[in-house]
């Protein structure tokens, strides 16, 4: 399987703080990749880093769509890297418009494609212009993903007075609606109760595997570890920045490095208990 995304000695440095310390890994397309590690580990600065958030204070991002285009996203202005870049995000808290229908917030992400016609929206008021089927196949999409996420009966409701199950589930047909190559997702399950972390990730998995919306490649930050074992192709482990596993979730789950870092268990310890015994 073709590399989608290639972090190459990725740097971040705030002040006299090391956060992310040379960290390279791959992120297969097609693919579902979890980024895991203890609290202060430098996930969520690697996501920010990805996503334009944060500039690098050096190495290098390289995403390759499908059919050949490649983007240094490092060098891409933040506010351009989803709509030129086609790389999608959420965040751990949920920034959807409350206020806005659940059909109205999958309309907002698709502004890209009908702000540009505003002129002809205002021929179609008198029956002339393209705006339209432009505006009938946005409205489409947003059906579409609303009956992937189970919320075509509550399409008018207001996002805030949903579950909030729900509302994590619409903030990611919110991402895919900008049809992206590449969806991160920074703790998609934060706060979900076992039967929602479930239809969470059956939604992952639908998403990766094209049963909706054209398939995806997803990148993701989880503290669950039900819900990364269960649904990753491939897990990347961090530790005060730097990697200390990459492989399959089988091969990170008994890396004696990964489990040392989640118990706070140092190599030295495991020296004197040896040497003890």
């Amino acid at each position: 399987m073709a590399d989608i995304l290639s972090v190459e000695s990725l740097t971040m440095r705030f002040g006299g703080l090391l956060a992310v310390d040379s960290l390279s890994f791959a992120v297969r397309a097609g693919e579902i990749t979890a980024v895991i590690g203890p609290n202060g580990a430098g996930k969520t600065t690697v996501f920010n880093c990805i996503t334009g958030f944060y500039r690098p204070t050096s190495g290098r991002l390289a995403l390759t769509h499908a059919g050949g285009d490649g983007f240094e996203l490092q060098t891409i202005p933040g506010h351009n890297i989803a709509r030129r870049a086609r790389v999608a995000r959420t965040f751990q808290n949920i920034r959807l418009f409350a206020g806005m229908t659940a059909l109205e917030n999958l309309m907002v992400a698709q502004h890209n494609r009908l702000m540009p016609n505003v002129a002809s929206g205002l021929l179609a008021v008198f029956g002339l212009g393209g705006y339209r089927p432009i505006q009938h196949a946005a409205i489409e999409k947003a059906k579409l993903w609303l009956d992937a996420i189970g919320l075509m009966a509550r399409a008018d409701d207001p996002a805030g007075a949903l579950p909030y199950g729900a509302q994590r589930r619409l903030e990611i047909a919110r991402a895919m609606c900008i049809d992206p190559v590449l969806l991160c997702l920074d703790e998609p399950a934060a706060g979900l109760n076992p039967r929602e972390s479930e239809e969470l990730s059956d939604l992952l998995l639908r998403i990766r595997g094209g049963q909706v919306g054209g398939g995806c490649s997803i990148l993701l930050i989880e503290h669950d570890m039900g819900v990364v074992m269960r649904i990753s192709d491939h897990v990347v482990v961090l530790d005060h920045g730097e990697k200390i596993s990459d492989g399959t979730p089988a091969e990170v789950r008994n890396d004696p490095h990964v489990i040392a870092a989640y118990l706070g268990e140092g190599d030295e310890d495991e020296g004197h208990e040896a040497s003890a015994a």
